[in-house]
């Protein structure tokens, strides 16, 4: 591939764009957002079939998506060891003959993420690289904590060294159209937060309907979040591309209304390298180039970067190569 090292040149994930500050809620700009439920389903139909890119621009791609995870472990059985192997792939993720094939030595993924209780460990098996570590926080998956726990929450983990939170909102102030405590609520945790970079997860697949998913997207942007998140990746029903494009959508709305950018991230049931090229291509076609940088767009993901592997295998030696041989940890 035709293409400069990320060592020789230096590109780093930066951030480009002026933070999102947030604005008055305006409950006249909530009410009059709509979502076309049938007409966003065909749409999001012709997708999987609309591009079809090969050979050097597929594995170009595939490149790409790599510096978009933010490769995750969020069990209950994390170990210290798991997170260090985790990091340690992070920081390596494509085997380092492949990457110096492909003239991409240096790639790294975009993030780890990982609980509160595991943020020290993965600060320390960082260190010296510019990968940053993000934090599940405030109750996280419900979110049903007591409220003072969720906020104190967020501050221990931006202590610990997270540079970035991900928060997940009470779903009863979406299902109750309360948007004024969604509002209040996603403020105070951009505040908790600081410097650190604010997630917002709306887990769309308990919201009931895309316009409570559309509404909740934009109370969460005024409210100052710097990304809109689908799920938790515990839910039923995670990352779909209905919902996407709905959330995608109010972010092209936010960012003419206001000048503001905000990033996207898809999370829960992206495991396989296909799946990945159709959301880069979505995010091409509605947002533009900017959401195809790591400040702007994340995959959630745990088994993403295995597939993405073997299909680079396979585009340098054309043999697929057995799972296994790029296990997580």
């Amino acid at each position: 591939m035709n293409t400069q090292s990320l060592a020789q040149t230096g590109l780093l994930p930066q951030v480009t764009h002026a933070r999102n500050p947030g604005m008055a809620l305006d409950l006249d700009w909530v009410a009059s957002v709509q979502a076309n439920t049938s007409a966003i389903e065909r749409r999001a139909a012709t997708l999987p079939g609309r591009r079809s890119v090969k050979k050097d621009y597929q594995a170009a791609w595939l490149l790409k998506a790599i510096s978009l995870i933010d490769l995750t472990t969020l069990s209950g059985d994390d170990t210290a060891g798991r997170v260090q192997r985790l990091c340690a792939k992070a920081r390596q993720p494509v085997a380092p003959w492949m990457l110096e094939r492909l003239g991409m030595t240096g790639l790294t993924t975009g993030a780890v993420c990982v609980y509160h209780e595991m943020v020290e460990t993965a600060v320390r098996a960082l260190e010296g690289t510019s990968i940053p570590v993000a934090a599940v926080s405030t109750g996280f998956p419900a979110g049903l904590s007591p409220y003072k726990l969720r906020i104190a929450e967020i501050g221990e983990s931006v202590k610990a060294g997270a540079k970035e939170i991900d928060i997940v909102i009470s779903r009863r102030h979406v299902l109750t159209q309360n948007w004024q405590a969604l509002y209040d609520e996603m403020r105070d945790m951009r505040e908790a937060c600081g410097e650190a970079h604010v997630k917002a997860i709306l887990a769309t697949g308990e919201l009931g309907t895309l316009r409570n998913v559309a509404r909740a997207s934009l109370i969460c942007m005024m409210a100052g979040a710097d990304f809109i998140k689908t799920s938790t990746g515990k839910e039923g029903v995670n990352a779909t591309l209905p919902v996407s494009l709905t959330m995608i959508r109010a972010i092209r709305e936010y960012e003419t209304r206001t000048g503001f950018k905000v990033g996207y991230k898809p999370a829960g049931g992206i495991a396989k390298a296909k799946d990945a090229l159709v959301y880069l291509s979505l995010m091409k076609d509605e947002l533009g180039h900017p959401w195809l940088q790591p400040d702007l767009f994340r995959f959630g993901a745990s088994s993403l970067l295995g597939d993405i592997e073997r299909q680079l295998e396979h585009y340098l030696t054309g043999n697929y190569s057995a799972a296994n041989r790029h296990a997580m940890g």
